[in-house]
């Protein structure tokens, strides 16, 4: 029997190294700045909002995040924020480009039961510069035999990734920690959509999961990956 899938996609950001614990901490520190003119929940509800605005120009990523947070802070104190804390906040945006990249349980483990058998791909979105930069920290780079750096994952992106590096998404399997961008859309191309919980996940990031839908599977950690593998991995 000929095998059902030859290609791998790894989603990067807290499927592969951490990533949001430092939009947390972020969130955590422009909370504290801004105290005096707004509660939490307000604040974080209202930061939100300008995130959702503010992706189809800034697209994913640190940098947009900052511009939202700044542009955020001139909302609530009505024009009348202290140019001490715009510098307070590009300075997080800085730091949150600086940090150290921390790799989840099981990853190389994981990259290495695959490796030789399947063609491995990365799959992310967000800046260039800083997903190029994690991935070259990360030390994984030449455990995959490409790297794809998108600005939106979509049905129709993952048709033509799969389709160029691999058989086609019919042939593949994309595993991640957003049911909105890793696993519904590639579901929707004809492939494997594999969800890995995190426990920080962005709500832009949430979806439902996909319904009657045969190839979507839920593995606890990357761990349970090759078993999952080896159930499918025959037609």
């Amino acid at each position: 029997m000929a095998p059902a899938l030859t290609t791998i996609g790894f989603d990067a950001d807290d499927t592969l190294w951490h990533n949001e614990r430092y939009f947390a901490l972020s969130h955590d520190r422009f909370a504290a700045l801004l105290a005096e003119h707004s509660e939490r929940g307000h604040l974080m509800a209202r930061l939100l909002e300008a995130e959702r605005r503010n992706l189809p120009h800034y697209g994913y990523g640190i940098k947009g995040f900052t511009l939202s947070m700044i542009e955020t802070a001139i909302e609530v104190t009505e024009g009348e924020v202290p140019a001490s804390v715009i510098a307070e906040l590009l300075a997080a945006g800085r730091d949150m480009l600086a940090h150290p990249i921390e790799l989840l349980p099981h990853v190389e483990d994981v990259l290495d039961a695959l490796a030789g058998r399947f063609r491995l791909l990365v799959v992310t979105k967000g800046d260039l510069l800083d997903q190029e930069r994690k991935l070259a920290q990360s030390g994984l780079r030449g455990r995959f035999d490409a790297v794809e750096i998108v600005s939106h994952k979509t049905e129709a992106a993952y048709r033509e990734i799969f389709a160029r590096h691999g058989d086609g998404a019919a042939r593949g399997l994309m595993v991640g920690n957003s049911m909105a961008s890793d696993v519904r859309p590639m579901i929707k191309a004809g492939g494997w959509g594999v969800y890995v919980p995190h426990d920080l996940t962005w709500a832009m990031e949430q979806a439902e999961p996909p319904e009657n839908a045969e190839r979507f599977a839920e593995i606890s950690d990357l761990s349970d990956l090759p078993a999952l593998i080896r159930d499918i991995d025959v037609e």
